[in-house]
Order: C-alpha cells, then sequence, then structure tokens
C-alpha cells in the first residue's frame, strides 16, 4: 500500500515499543557508524527484493502470450490478464496469484509470503533514503566501505522505483525519507523524469562498488558468500535497462503528464537518444565482460540447466557465472520448490495438477530452426509432418514435446513413460495437463517426478533470476539498433547490435542472423525480438516487453493457441522429433480483448485517493 509503504519504519507495535527495555536503544550514531552496523541496517534490503520464483506455494510471473493456465485456475494472475482484469495484481481482487505483486496485504520481508513488489518497494525506498541521509554517521570506515554502502543504497532506490515504474508509468520519485505524519504532496512525474532520476542512482552506485565483492576488503570477511551482493555489474546494467525502457515505444509515445499513448505511435519507433545511453550503458559492461574483467560469462550450454535449477547439489545456489541479480530465500523451506515443479510437470508425474503449460503460438514464434531462421520463413526448411525435427536446441532444453520420455523409473501404464501430448493424448487433460501440446522443463529436470525424484524434491534448489548475462547481450543489441541499426558499435563496446546477437546464438548452437535481416532495421528489430523470447521464454519478461514495444494488443500477440495434431508414424523413443505427424495445425484458445487502459497496470484506489496529484492510470 502507497500510504502505509511510506510510513513503515523499523519499529513493531506501539506496545511493543512501549514495553521494551531502555537499554535496548540504540542511537543513529552507533547503528551507522561503522561499516559492519551500517552493512547490516542495509542487508534487509535484499530482503526486500521479492521473489516471483517462488513467492507462493504456487505463483505465475508469465502474462504475456507465452503460456496459459489450465482450465479452472482462475484465480492466478495470468489468468486474470487474459481476461483483462488487471486490477487482478492487487490482494483485495484476489490478487495472491500474482505471488510478487501483493501476495498480502502486509508486508514482511522474513516471509515469502509477504514480500509482494508494492508495499516492498516503498518500504525498500524509505529505507535506501534513510540510509543515504545517515552517510555522514558513517565515520569508523574506509572510503571504500563507505563507496559499498552508499553504492547499495542508491541501487536499490533506483531499481525499486524502475520496478514500480515498468509496471505503473511515472510515480513520485522519493529521494528524501517522508515523515509518518507528514502530509504528501509529491506528484506523479513522467516517465523520462523518473527513468532520469534512477539513471543517475544507478550510474553513481556503478561508479562507487567494486566489480567482485570476493576481490574487495568490504567482502573479505564473506569471501565466496557474495554471489547475491549488488555490484558494479548489476548497477550497469539496470542502468542500461532503465535506459532502454524509457527509449522504447510505448515510453517514448506517451503523454508527458497523463501516461497517455499517441494513437500513431509505432512499435519500431524508439527515442534514439535514450537508446543510446542505453547502448553506451550496456556497452561498458559489455567490454569489462568480454575483456575478462569480470567473474561473469556466459555457461556453456551443455551446463544450461545450471542457471536455473540445481540438484541433489548441497542446495547449491543455480545461475552459475551468468546470474546477475537474483532474490533471496526467505527460509530453506522456499529452497525446496516443490511447488513449482509440481506447477509444470502435471497430473501424472507429480500427483498434483499443471497449473501453466506453455503455448503453441509462442513456441511456434519464438522457436525457430537450428539454422536461424523463424518458422514461417520460406527458406527455413520447417516441415509440418516432422514438426520437431532441426529444431533450435533450446526448443530440446526447454520444451516436452510429444513422444518425449518424461519417466525412467517404474510406471502403469507403460505407455505413460512418454509424453503423449497428440490431440487426445494421455497427457492432454486440460484441467490437469497439458491444454497446448506442450510442458515447460526449463526451470525443472526431467526427474522431477514422483516416480523418479520422490521425496528428494527437497534437494531441488530453483531459481529464475531477475536478470542474466544473455539478457545485458540483447538489451545491448536492441538498444544499439534503435540508436544505428545491425552495424551500430557503442564507442565503449567491441560489439555491435548483430554480433551480440550472435553471440547468444553461437552459445546455443544456433546459426547466425540471415544476412537479409541486417539491412533492414525494422526486420533486423524483429530478429532481436524474436531472440529475446527464445533465449529469456518464460523468465518473467514477455509481458513488460509486449507492452513496451506496443505489441501487447497486436495479432498476433494476442491470442493463445494450442497444438493439434495426430501421431502418422510409429514413434521412436530415442528420437521422438523423428515422429511423423499429421493435421499439424493451432487452435486458437481464447484471444485478449485490451484496449488502450491496459498499457499500464490500476494503481490502488485507496492511494489515488490520497490526494489529487497521485491520479489514477488512464481508464481505471
Amino acid at each position: 500500500m502507497f500510504a502505509l509503504g511510506l510510513s513503515l519504519t523499523m519499529a513493531t507495535s506501539c506496545t511493543d515499543y512501549l514495553d521494551k527495555a531502555p537499554e535496548s536503544d540504540v542511537s543513529a550514531e552507533d547503528a551507522f557508524k561503522n561499516f559492519k552496523n551500517f552493512q547490516g541496517f542495509t542487508e534487509e534490503l535484499y530482503l526486500c527484493m521479492p521473489d516471483f520464483t517462488r513467492g507462493y506455494w504456487t505463483t505465475s510471473w508469465n502474462w504475456g502470450d507465452d503460456d496459459i493456465m489450465a482450465v479452472g485456475i482462475n484465480y492466478h494472475m495470468s489468468y486474470k490478464v487474459d481476461q483483462g482484469d488487471f486490477w487482478g495484481w492487487q490482494r483485495e481482487f484476489d490478487g495472491w496469484g500474482s505471488g510478487f505483486m501483493e501476495p498480502s496485504t502486509e508486508f514482511d520481508p522474513n516471509d515469502r509470503f509477504k514480500r509482494g513488489l508494492w508495499p516492498a518497494a516503498w518500504y525498500g525506498i524509505r529505507k535506501c533514503n534513510v540510509g543515504l541521509e545517515n552517510m555522514d554517521l558513517m565515520t569508523a570506515a574506509s572510503q571504500e566501505e563507505k563507496n559499498a554502502v552508499k553504492g547499495q543504497l542508491l541501487f536499490f532506490r533506483g531499481w525499486f522505483h524502475f520496478m514500480l515504474m515498468q509496471y505503473f508509468g511515472g510515480l513520485p520519485y522519493l529521494d528524501a525519507p517522508v515523515a509518518p505524519d507528514q502530509a504528501m504532496t509529491l506528484p506523479r512525474e513522467s516517465y523520462k523524469a523518473c527513468a532520469d532520476k534512477a539513471a543517475k542512482d544507478f550510474r553513481e552506485a556503478a561508479d562507487l562498488l567494486p566489480i567482485d565483492w570476493d576481490k574487495s576488503s568490504v567482502g573479505s570477511n564473506t569471501l565466496g558468500k557474495n554471489g547475491f551482493r549488488i555490484n558494479k555489474i548489476t548497477a550497469l546494467a539496470y542502468l542500461g535497462k532503465n535506459y532502454l525502457w524509457a527509449a522504447s515505444p510505448l515510453m517514448k509515445n506517451i503523454d508527458e503528464k497523463m501516461n497517455v499513448l499517441n494513437p500513431n505511435a509505432s512499435t519500431y519507433e524508439y527515442d534514439a537518444e535514450y537508446a543510446k545511453k542505453a547502448a553506451d550503458a550496456l556497452g561498458e559492461l559489455l567490454a569489462l565482460v568480454e575483456g575478462g574483467r569480470t567473474q561473469y560469462k556466459l555457461v556453456d550450454f551443455e551446463n544450461y540447466s545450471d542457471l536455473f535449477y540445481t540438484w541433489n547439489k548441497n542446495m547449491l545456489p543455480p545461475g552459475s557465472t551468468e546470474s546477475i541479480l537474483r532474490a533471496i530465500a526467505a527460509d530453506a523451506w522456499q529452497n525446496s520448490h516443490y511447488g513449482v515443479f509440481t506447477e509444470f510437470g502435471g497430473y501424472i508425474l507429480t500427483g498434483g495438477q499443471s497449473f501453466s503449460m506453455p503455448t503453441a503460438n509462442y513456441i511456434n514464434y519464438a522457436y525457430g530452426m537450428d539454422n536461424g531462421l523463424p518458422l514461417d520463413d520460406p527458406e527455413s526448411g520447417f516441415d509440418p509432418t516432422h514438426p520437431w525435427k532441426d529444431r533450435d536446441p533450446r526448443f530440446y532444453h526447454d520444451i516436452v514435446y510429444d513422444g518425449v520420455q518424461v519417466v525412467e523409473g517404474t510406471i502403469e501404464p507403460e505407455s505413460n513413460r512418454y509424453a503423449n501430448l497428440y490431440t487426445g493424448g494421455t497427457y492432454r487433460d486440460e484441467t490437469k495437463e497439458s491444454r497446448t501440446g506442450y510442458f515447460l522443463y526449463k526451470f525443472i529436470p526431467m526427474l522431477a517426478n514422483n516416480y523418479d525424484m520422490g521425496s528428494t524434491y527437497m534437494k531441488l534448489y530453483i531459481d529464475c533470476p531477475y536478470l542474466r548475462l544473455a539478457d545485458c547481450y540483447l538489451m545491448y543489441a536492441e538498444a544499439a539498433a534503435a540508436a544505428g541499426g545491425a552495424s551500430y558499435k557503442a564507442s565503449n563496446c567491441p560489439l555491435t547490435a548483430v554480433q551480440a546477437v550472435n553471440k547468444i546464438r553461437e552459445r546455443a548452437g544456433v546459426a547466425e542472423v540471415a544476412a537479409k535481416f541486417t539491412g533492414d532495421n525494422h526486420k533486423f528489430m524483429d530478429e532481436v525480438r524474436r531472440e529475446r523470447a527464445c533465449e529469456l521464454a518464460f523468465e518473467g519478461h514477455r509481458f513488460n516487453d509486449l507492452r513496451r514495444w506496443l505489441l501487447l494488443d497486436k495479432a498476433p500477440f494476442n491470442v493463445k493457441t494450442s497444438q493439434e495434431f495426430t501421431r502418422a508414424g510409429e514413434l521412436d523413443p530415442k528420437h521422438p522429433e523423428e515422429t511423423l505427424v499429421s493435421g499439424y495445425m493451432e487452435k486458437t484458445i481464447l484471444k485478449r480483448n485490451f484496449t488502450d487502459k491496459h498499457w499500464w497496470l490500476p494503481l490502488k484506489r485507496k492511494d489515488t485517493s490520497i490526494y489529487p496529484e497521485f491520479f489514477q492510470n488512464p481508464g481505471w
């Protein structure tokens, strides 16, 4: 809640406060005097980050055209978005299924069920401002220690504002604490005004923070345990992302005061100035990575799963050398992730219900052929009688399609060892398994079922990061293309836009972007976006990408389909991609009927009634 978020403090109830012992008081001078104390104050900000992957027993974080909920699952945010009901993010409208927006009307950083973005962001912003206001009290500390604390506070202030802005548009940018009894009068600012202030915070944070805490004196006491900490690379990544979002067609074409969209806006119309700033920030990051001056690098494709889960590795966090920002689990149970793999795994495999599954329209759009061409390109070689053959290798990693073996152990009937996802197959129950002809296994191992893993799911650690290195290459490619085309190269970066895309394709074993796309910037931008859809599939980016590209309400991105077909040949269990099929066609399940109001989520009614300058988004 906005009002609550502005007034939250570290105190508990009035009764508890009055009953506490006088000697338990800690003065501001003691609380902020040295690095250990000030860093202890700052650490709570990490727990203010919502854990969108594991924020509830089952969560839904993909609200674009990429997945669909099972029939009967009408209380998750994904379902509500499909119906155009964006009020669903709010708890009072039964929005717990969004997981990370507002699963509870309360906020507690130590309770994953109460770490929603809306209350956590305002709480975190206030905490950042309190810390920044007291930096002068950090007297018993080295300059490096002061820089590390200030850099984290600045980053989180920018990050919490950015996370809210991308869903709600321009908001008041709070750069000083607001007293609980102080009347709020700060107006909503334009998106770009907020982006400029967030950029200032991200830039200063990047200049203050170390690249690798393990190689700095401030991180020496937690050596080997600094992987979750904000660093220079994190700040540069969000500096670039913030600028790219500000450059995007939606943000370029909204009215500066009312968030009303220019009706003549085009999906290819970027703000070139902001795009160049984004390319420069991300170029600075990639130059450090390409020069071997960071701890980050793209994970080899044979270890691609390490980005998303580990199993039986003593609860080693996933992410490997590529994860740049991820949430911290509030408790050990949150790391077991039984809910995550039951959500995707299906009734037959887990004894539960498959809540969500990939849409056919998204798979057919995002996952092209291994020659790098989209399925609908006349030169792609796609054969609808062998639709799983010669596909992008990420298709085989992420997606369970018809005939794939999903159980190694004993299962009855024996035929259920293989995913019978053809029309009418045993895995096509629209209320419990797949209603689209596909399952999503990007975030879970094939062993994640009751027949193979059993109770050892407690050894499974699933984590979808907020941001990883591959995203930085693709954001740079988009920003550079918007600034100057496929051959554009930021002055501080060794890569052109097309080279950055090819870097990601090379890792996956996919051919480079075809020359016929690089000469036309609209066609090249289409390929950049398709590459983003494939590489970052189901990682929570698609909804905001479609919105900022002005594609959320446009065909074919406003429909969700299933894949209908019949097995026309014998299944070869060792090579299911070779199976002959007939009648291969998409069937529309639903069409999203969005209007102009759906470019932004509605603000809470009680907050927009506090004072006139904090007005509601148009149409809500």
